[in-house]
């Protein structure tokens, strides 16, 4: 038994035999051509027929895996016919006179060499798609279908890395798990497996020669293990956890597609909290009615460096165009407490949780949240995005942000960019001040999302960092329950709605006093949300509300 360790791309277990994937490459050749018309002309017809080749994919992956994820495939087709790319390959098949197949390797070489020695993490991703793109332009060249491999049973494929056309063929229904030698977890590969719901594992340092092929293998999606020829009582160990978590699915998949209503009737939203881009395809594979939180601090934790206007455009369109016109919540940049940044060269404070962070950092370094606003209008063109601001104490903080979106709307009006009027502005109820001011606070915003984690340790005064305080932090607390009705009620009578996106919205225990409450959404992790909604169907709000609300 060899174990093999790597990064978790997608969760699950898998136990089969490992095929290693071949690539169809073709060993290229130089050689000199005598009419270099006749080979430009070659290379134009290889190139439709590529082109062909990737629509065709896109129609498959948008049925696969929606039209997010085949977007990669409309890119590669502008890539085909990227002008300084197709000059560079006519240019050297004409001054060189050499064969198509060596022009387009070298130009590949060059462009994938330039993309990955560039700072931006998004820009090297283009190297891999580049020599996607080549390796299929070589080989029609070469007279190859570009079909890629077939199998004739169920297998875990092993490969040095995975293109995203290579992936999107795969046959789904013979595909266990995948492992890579490469790749990396923003690629467009690891999306789609994400997405398209197969365990994967990348960075995994096994042979790929094919030794291991038709051998019997594992992979543990949830720890990064590669299991090569596991024992008896690991293989039987690993079929148990298998067959648990298909018990789990099968009995959760029922709930999709179900309306969030209780057995008397009662509606609410169920949408899902996210940290960054990739956690989208967990949404819909939740069947989330909405993502209620964003965390876009995440994209400055991530960065060693402001991320642009354009960079942080580009992931809140990714996100709000996968959606599908479902809402898309996206929080204000929320750093500071224990979200530390190093290049924001803030000074170490006595009590960070109390001090400098979240919306007082945006209100005082306003050219960063101008930026973050701009990208977030952008978004907003592109599906149904709303936006709300953390750790709000007053009326007048909600009144400086209101004045800084409409210059920035201003701005993109000016300047004939794109933005929607239709966008929800929401503040983070997390504050004892907050709560006490929401019926003045609801006169000024669209919204209201309760963050119960921050709200129960100012509420109670205890650090929820500190493991010595476990004991006494209740967020069930009734001083914690009382706020949220508070919050609530305010909401309701102000015409605008409340939520929940904390931790405390998943509680099951808590489930019949939110549904009681009236609240009108709760917003909890991606793989919580099909469990809830069963609890919330199998509740009868008229048959409790008197009681659980007699507490209040």
């Amino acid at each position: 038994m060899k174990v093999y360790n790597g990064k978790s791309v997608f969760g699950g277990i898998a136990i089969g035999k490992i095929s290693v994937y071949n690539k169809e490459q073709q060993q290229i050749e130089r050689y000199h051509v005598e009419d270099a018309a006749a080979e430009v002309e070659r290379f134009m017809r290889a190139k439709e027929t590529a082109v062909n080749q990737l629509k065709a994919l896109y129609d498959k992956a948008l049925a696969e895996v929606g039209e997010a994820n085949a977007m990669i495939f409309e890119v590669h087709q502008m890539m085909l016919d990227d002008l300084d790319y197709n000059d560079s390959i006519t240019n050297m098949i004409e001054t060189q006179k050499v064969n198509s197949e060596y022009a387009v390797g070298v130009t590949a070489d060059n462009f994938a060499q330039m993309f990955s020695s560039m700072d931006d993490d998004y820009m090297k991703e283009r190297a891999a798609d580049v020599k996607d793109i080549s390796e299929r332009l070589v080989t029609v060249l070469s007279g190859g279908n570009g079909e890629g491999n077939k199998f004739s049973e169920p297998v875990i494929i092993l490969a040095d890395d995975l293109a995203p056309s290579e992936t999107v063929q795969l046959d789904k229904d013979k595909v266990l798990a995948f492992v890579t030698r490469q790749g990396s977890s923003n690629s467009h590969t690891a999306i789609l497996a994400r997405t398209m719901s197969i365990p994967a594992l990348i960075g995994v340092d096994v042979e790929t020669d094919g030794a291991y092929n038709g051998v019997k293998a594992v992979v543990n999606g949830f720890t990064g293990e590669f299991i090569i020829e596991p024992d008896q009582e690991t293989e039987q160990k690993m079929e148990e956890k298998r067959q648990e978590e298909l018990e789990k699915k099968v009995l959760l998949q029922q709930m999709k597609g179900q309306g969030n209503v209780t057995l008397d009737g009662q509606t609410i939203n169920l949408y899902a909290n996210i940290g960054n881009v990739e956690d989208v395809a967990s949404v819909l594979q939740n069947d989330a009615g909405g993502i209620g939180l964003f965390r876009s601090e995440f994209l400055y934790l991530e960065s060693n460096d402001y991320p642009t206007e354009e960079e942080q455009f580009a992931k809140y369109r990714q996100v709000v165009e996968t959606m599908h016109g479902k809402k898309v919540i996206i929080r204000t940049l929320d750093i500071g407490a224990d979200k530390q940044v190093d290049y924001f060269n803030m000074d170490k404070e006595e009590n960070p949780a109390l001090g400098y962070r979240a919306i007082r950092i945006c209100l005082d370094r306003k050219e960063i949240f101008r930026t973050q606003l701009r990208a977030l209008f952008r978004a907003s063109a592109f599906g149904k995005l709303s936006i709300m601001f953390p750790m709000i104490i007053s009326v007048n903080e909600v009144r400086e942000i209101k004045k800084m979106v409409e210059e920035v709307k201003a701005e993109l009006k000016e300047q004939g960019i794109a933005y929607s009027d239709d966008v929800e502005l929401g503040i983070m109820i997390e504050t004892p001040a907050s709560v006490m001011i929401s019926d003045m606070l609801a006169k000024e915003v669209d919204f209201f999302s309760i963050g119960t984690n921050d709200l129960t340790q100012y509420t109670l005064a205890i650090d929820r960092q500190n493991p010595k305080l476990d004991p006494i932090y209740d967020p069930h607390h009734l001083a914690v329950l009382r706020m949220i009705k508070t919050v609530v009620d305010n909401a309701h009578a102000n015409g605008i709605w409340a939520g929940i996106c904390g931790e405390l919205g998943a509680d099951p225990e808590l489930t019949e006093t939110f549904l009681a409450m009236g609240l009108d959404e709760l917003s909890v992790s991606p793989s919580l949300i099909l469990g809830l909604r069963k609890a919330i169907r199998s509740t009868d709000v008229s048959k409790v509300k008197e009681e659980v609300l007699a507490k209040f």
